[in-house]
């Protein structure tokens, strides 16, 4: 069996998630990380026992290194990401790809060429509970699907933002939506049909000293007529579970962090139960108003995808192409808040 050696790019508070999610998983072995900081890249060096460097360019020298992970700020993922190409590695990168269509098709472009594979990180979409729900949307079990809402209604504090890159458009992207809400604007992009309309607002309201939004919302028009709503905010203290919510004909889910906590359908099946049972109640604190206190399960449950898919030669069900919906959705959303016009995507 072969072992999958890693690198990490950034050191930062996600780095230390994809290095549990690595040491979980039985064939694959973190050999190196890397910052720009190099007290920083010694401190995870030294917690996993790998190499640190001071810089990508000196760690993609290594041979060694199949897989390359990548936890910078997001404004800084495409260099890396095309670089790690170039020297025939894999790369697995953090939430957004990246803040732009052009950076991230760059990013897809020099992948396709090199003939390594480029995958995102979204951990939700391998909860169980997700899965579940996926499950019944594809089996049809709500009927005709008429509405699907997601809310992020999360807190940071002024000092999240104080001396960092999180809020600013060159490193972040945007604010709550891009950083925070993404996930479940991946969930949508990943469970409904593609969004063929938007119409928005955005306001920076909690923490003016932002560059970006701290708060969002965005009506939305799905391609087969389901209409729904994306709400997203660090503004709202003291933090509330992330939540999304979906509806039609013969049922409706409730979806809280990684629980369900209103499974009902008109058509009952025995599972149902089951379902409720095992899913009904929410795990862990999320990351409401600590972007620390996320689990790194999902995380692990990721990562070993990616290599299953470098295994098989199978899809990776995060490609380049897919982790890029969510970010056109958001960038979408941005342009109609700002010319106050509907926002046509397909």
């Amino acid at each position: 069996m072969k072992m999958w050696n890693f690198g990490i790019v950034g050191a930062g508070l996600i780095a230390d998630f994809h290095a549990r999610a690595i040491a979980d998983i039985h064939n694959a072995k973190l050999l190196a990380c890397c910052d720009t900081i190099a007290t920083r890249a010694q401190k995870l060096a030294d917690k996993y026992r790998c190499k640190p460097f001071a810089g990508w360019q000196e760690m993609l020298k290594s041979k060694e290194i199949d897989i390359v992970t990548i936890a910078t700020p997001s404004g800084a993922h495409m260099e890396p990401a095309i670089a790690a190409a170039k020297a025939g590695k894999h790369v697995i990168c953090e939430k957004p790809l990246e803040i732009t269509l052009e950076r991230i098709d760059a990013m897809i472009d020099a992948h396709k060429k090199a003939g390594t594979l480029l995958g995102g990180v979204f951990q939700n979409r391998f909860a169980d509970a997700q899965t579940a729900l996926r499950e019944a949307i594809k089996s049809g079990r709500f009927g005709v699907i008429t509405y699907a809402g997601a809310y992020v209604p999360w807190w940071r504090s002024d000092e999240y933002y104080k001396d960092s890159w999180h809020g600013t458009w060159k490193l972040d992207g945007g604010g709550a939506l891009m950083n925070q809400s993404i996930h479940m604007v991946d969930m949508l992009c990943d469970l409904m049909p593609p969004v063929e309309s938007v119409q928005a607002f955005v306001a920076t309201l909690g923490h003016p000293q932002i560059e970006a939004e701290d708060t969002a919302v965005a009506a939305l028009h799905f391609a087969d007529g389901a209409l729904g709503i994306i709400y997203g905010t660090t503004s709202s203290y003291p933090g509330q579970f992330k939540r999304f919510e979906i509806t039609g004909t013969k049922g409706t889910v409730i979806y809280l962090e990684d629980s369900l906590t209103l499974w009902q359908f008109a058509d009952e099946k025995p599972q149902d139960e089951e379902i409720r049972r095992k899913f009904g109640k929410v795990k862990g604190l999320g990351g409401v108003a600590d972007p620390a206190a996320i689990l790194h399960e999902n995380h692990t449950r990721n990562f070993k995808a990616f290599i299953d898919a470098l295994e098989t030669g199978g899809d990776f069900c995060l490609s380049g192409t897919e982790a890029r919906k969510a970010v056109q959705l958001i960038l979408a959303i941005y342009k109609a808040a700002e010319d106050q016009k509907l926002v046509r995507l397909t």
